[in-house]
């Protein structure tokens, strides 16, 4: 490391604010820190010391998200060669997986960093270290049969409109990762739902194949005898385990509740994410959902099919773990308070069932309630404070 810290000593002056190379200052930045802790010391108190800092905060939450990404580059190989009929061999399905993936993290990486670049270059400031988190969480998020293209103009609008119109990291409301899944999920609604995004069977001279596979979500919702819904998806091959382990086609990093049990593990014992967004999501998702199921089980009237879905299988299906656990807790757009906190993760957890129940044109809820709290985050933390001030004994 000696050369590499000698190397960017040397090359330093040319980047300060009188050197050839200034308006670069912030791309020059970037890389120092990516391979040195900042060296800087506070010449005057107060006088702090944290190991922890921004970028390190931020490289955290890539590490929790490494057993997703895996999991979810092997899961994307599983099913193109399931859907081939292919024998199924760990070495084979993960490289495959690795083609279709790969591309799309590059992509969303390259694209969202030149904005970054571009928009640090003109307001002259460094280049924020949360867009390692964003350019990996987006792509998880998608179909693996999403265009390039789309992937490039998904994540300009969610760096571009969703974070930088309103300063950059730290000031932006809303989660940009979601806010640029949502514009493609309204924009491209073909590319981002039905049956026919979720498996990728290979690469045609017109671009992608896919084949048609009922995702869980879908499943469930299929009309019929309520009853029999968890019937349905055992039928499906949608079993608990399954649903758990995640080798069901949907989202790329999202499917395995188990690699997403995982990454909150790291996320809450290195005190990088909060527990109770992410337990408040469980009980808000419990209580939204036994109401319907207990219902159904006493009942002997026809239902909506969700409604008697066990509250369990909510949890495990689709995309709940991995938005309330890496999307729910993003610490710029949730709230700060602690009793706002399970506000917002109960909340978010009822509005994630009530979609699903009762918005058959879009089965998974979790993201759309997340971007509709994220709005209300700055509002849960005013009343919290608010009613914290009226508790304490005026000055006499």
């Amino acid at each position: 490391m000696k050369p590499i810290k000698r190397f960017f000593d040397s090359q330093k002056r040319h980047f300060e604010p009188e050197g050839k190379w200034a308006r670069f200052h912030p791309l020059f930045e970037a890389f120092e820190t990516f391979f040195f802790i900042p060296g800087e010391a506070a010449q005057n108190a107060p006088l702090m010391r944290d190991s922890l800092d921004l970028k390190r905060f931020m490289s955290m939450v890539i590490v929790s998200l490494g057993p997703a990404l895996l999991f979810g580059i092997y899961n994307t190989g599983l099913q193109a060669e399931i859907a081939l009929g292919r024998p199924i061999s760990f070495l084979p399905v993960f490289l495959k997986g690795a083609t279709i993936v790969l591309p799309i993290i590059i992509v969303s990486y390259g694209v969202g960093f030149f904005w970054e670049v571009l928009f640090a270059t003109i307001r002259k400031h460094n280049i924020s270290e949360g867009f390692l988190v964003t350019g990996l969480l987006f792509p998880l998020t998608l179909p693996p049969t999403i265009p390039l293209w789309q992937v490039a103009a998904g994540i300009s609008f969610g760096v571009v409109i969703g974070k930088e119109i309103f300063g950059g990291t730290g000031r932006n409301f809303l989660n940009p990762a979601l806010t640029g899944r949502a514009f493609l999920f309204f924009a491209y609604p073909a590319s981002m739902s039905g049956d026919a995004v979720w498996t990728v069977m290979g690469k045609s001279a017109d671009g992608v194949d896919a084949v048609s596979a009922a995702t869980p979500l879908t499943t469930a919702a299929i009309p019929g005898d309520p009853h029999l819904v968890q019937t349905t998806l055992e039928q499906a091959g949608y079993g608990f385990s399954t649903l758990f382990f995640g080798t069901y086609p949907g989202g790329i990093g999202a499917t395995s509740v188990l690699a997403c049990l995982m990454g909150a593990a790291i996320l809450i014992l290195t005190g990088v994410a909060n527990y109770r967004i992410m337990a408040g999501g469980v009980i808000g998702v419990l209580l939204a959902s036994f109401p319907g199921y207990l219902l159904s089980l006493f009942s002997g009237g026809q239902h909506i099919p969700m409604l008697a879905l066990d509250p369990f299988y909510h949890l495990a299906m689709g995309g709940f773990a991995f938005g309330i656990i890496f999307m729910a807790t993003d610490p710029v757009s949730a709230p700060g308070m602690d009793q706002s906190r399970w506000i917002y993760g109960i909340a978010i957890g009822i509005l994630t069932v009530l979609i699903r129940i009762f918005n058959p044109a879009y089965p998974e809820g979790v993201m759309l309630a997340i971007l509709l709290m994220n709005l209300f985050a700055p509002l849960l933390d005013h009343m919290v404070i608010s009613a914290r001030l009226k508790k304490r004994i005026s000055n006499v």
